[in-house]
């Protein structure tokens, strides 16, 4: 090999061995400190590829199963709601049993019917008032749990069922009659609403007037405050209650039978401004069952009783959905250890293995600057050759 000193090779190809130690040397100092074995695409394109993939499933089944937790604590409260149904229809078939019997006094009908009343309006209530995130839980509506992966999708669909007393079968909803208004009522007008005449005047001063207004919305609460007996000059009409639904209408709804007779007639005598949607001549709260007698007393207990199996109906309904979505997460947890050991296979650094490395690339590093050191002093021999 000649001597020269254009280039030396020499240290040339120690510089590269060392850049070359140093990059395995980066490398593995990444590895270390992130515990990845794939810290970029150069490091494994296929492997990175496929653990994004699998990161991506995980992800998915990850809030899959806060999707099911969310869905069954909405179910879980319909349950508990109906559980406290269950006992308020408990209390109702001991009344109804306890005002079937023979010996109750007349008086004692009143006491178990209102406590009867009390047990529909909670009923009513909770049906109207349970709510789960903003929502009604008793919607009527099914209620849709997705699960998925990404990749395959699944949805847990459980009825939410609707709950009022009416809809148990412990009352009919009352009959219900709208009137509406197509301009400002005028001075004398008249209408004949649940057997009682009302007159609009400038200034009522006798059961049946009412306070004559300057717009449509003002003359139709007038007539509102006057069928409820709340204008300080009425008294509450004994058939019917009124609701201002909008600025021109108004709801009727016959009250119980046993107040009013079954019929109410409603009719515009004068006043070309008013006239009926729907109902004029509807019929009163129907069957509405009581425990007022002993004979209304069985129809409590029959329908009191069918009332329980229908919410135990729902109920079971409602907990076979908590049992799907209890195995659907029991699954997708599964599914998220298998994959996550799937991942740590191809992401994970092995530590062992890197410690080693790290002390070879080390040793290899300070060999390679001794090597290059010396390379470089190769050359001062050339030197002796012009002494």
């Amino acid at each position: 090999m000649a001597v020269s000193i254009l280039n030396n090779i020499s240290a040339m190809a120690a510089e590269n061995q060392l850049n070359l130690t140093q990059t395995s040397l980066q490398n593995t100092l990444a590895q270390l400190s992130s515990g990845q074995r794939i810290n970029s695409g150069a490091d494994d394109a296929a492997g990175l590829a496929i653990a994004n993939g699998i990161q991506a499933n995980i992800s998915a089944l990850t809030q899959s199963v806060q999707n099911a937790s969310t869905g069954t604590g909405m179910l879980q409260v319909a349950d508990g709601a109906l559980s406290q149904v269950t006992s308020l229809l408990n209390r109702a078939v001991t009344l109804a049993t306890e005002a079937s019997n023979g010996t109750v006094a007349s008086g004692q009908f009143t006491a178990m019917n209102n406590e009867f009343s009390n047990i529909i309006s909670e009923i009513n209530s909770i049906g109207t008032n349970t709510y789960y995130n903003g929502q009604q839980v008793f919607s009527g509506s099914a209620l849709n749990i997705f699960l998925g992966d990404g990749s395959k999708t699944m949805s847990v669909s459980s009825p939410l069922p609707t709950l009022t007393a009416a809809g148990l079968g412990l009352n009919d909803a009352a009959a219900t009659s709208t009137l509406y208004a197509t301009a400002n009522a005028s001075a004398s007008d008249k209408l004949t609403i649940g057997g009682q005449q009302y007159t609009f005047k400038a200034s009522p001063a006798a059961q049946g007037d009412v306070q004559l207004q300057g717009t449509v919305g003002a003359s139709m609460t007038a007539l509102v405050a006057a069928i409820n007996g709340t204008d300080g000059v009425n008294t509450a009409n004994a058939s019917v209650t009124a609701t201002l639904v909008n600025n021109n209408t108004i709801q009727l709804t016959a009250k119980d039978p046993t107040v009013a007779g079954n019929t109410i007639a409603s009719t515009v005598q004068t006043g070309a401004e008013f006239g009926f949607s729907s109902g004029a001549t509807f019929s009163g709260g129907g069957t509405e069952i009581n425990l007022l007698s002993t004979s209304s007393a069985a129809d409590v207990l029959a329908a009191a009783n069918n009332a329980v199996q229908t919410v135990a109906t729902d109920r079971g309904n409602l907990g076979a959905s908590i049992n799907q979505l209890v195995a659907a997460t029991n699954v997708a947890n599964t599914q998220i250890q298998n994959l996550s050991q799937s991942e740590n296979n191809i992401m994970a650094a092995d530590i062992p293995t890197a410690v080693a490395n790290m002390t070879k690339y080390n040793i290899l590093e300070q060999t390679g600057m001794a090597a290059l050191s010396q390379s470089n002093q190769m050359q001062q021999a050339v030197l002796k050759l012009l002494q």
